[in-house]
C-alpha cells in the first residue's frame, strides 16, 4: 500500500470536476493500492464551502472519502510548529505548510496535489509530491 496524503485541491477536482484533471483525481482516490493518510485541516479546507454553497453531491464526495481514510494525523502544537518552520523554509502558505507537516509526521510515501510543479510545493525537499499536472 502506498501512503498517500491527499491535497485538498484533489478532492475539490474530483468533486467538482474542475479542469482536465477531474478524472486523474478520481482515479487516484479509487485506487485500491492506497492507503490514505488525511488530517482535520483537509477537512477544514474544503467541507464548509460545500455545505455553505449547499452542493450536496460535492459533501457526499468529501463524506465518502474522509470516511475511507485509513490514518488521521491529530492537530497538536508539534504540528503547527513543524508548519510555521516549513512555511518559512520553503515559502508554502499557512494551510499548505500544515497540510506538508501533517504528511511528513505521518511518514507517508507520496503527497499528491494539483499544483504545478512550479508551485513552492515542489520546494520541500524531504518529501516526494507529486502533481496531478504530470500525472497520466
Amino acid at each position: 500500500m502506498v501512503r498517500t496524503f491527499i491535497d485538498a485541491d484533489i478532492l475539490i477536482h474530483a468533486a467538482r470536476g474542475t479542469k482536465e484533471y477531474a478524472h486523474r483525481a478520481l482515479e487516484v482516490l479509487s485506487d485500491p493500492d492506497r492507503a490514505f493518510i488525511s488530517s482535520n485541516f483537509v477537512i477544514l479546507e474544503v467541507v464548509p464551502k460545500a455545505r455553505y454553497h449547499g452542493r450536496i453531491a460535492e459533501g457526499k464526495l468529501y463524506r465518502t472519502f474522509f470516511e475511507g481514510v485509513d490514518e488521521w494525523v491529530a492537530p497538536s502544537v508539534e504540528l503547527i510548529h513543524s508548519a510555521l518552520e516549513l512555511a518559512t523554509k520553503y515559502g508554502l502558505s499557512a494551510m499548505d505548510s500544515i497540510h506538508v507537516a501533517a504528511a511528513i509526521s505521518a511518514n507517508v510515501d507520496e503527497f499528491i496535489t494539483g499544483e504545478k510543479p512550479s508551485s513552492p510545493f515542489f520546494r520541500v525537499s524531504v518529501l516526494h509530491i507529486s502533481s496531478l499536472v504530470e500525472m497520466r
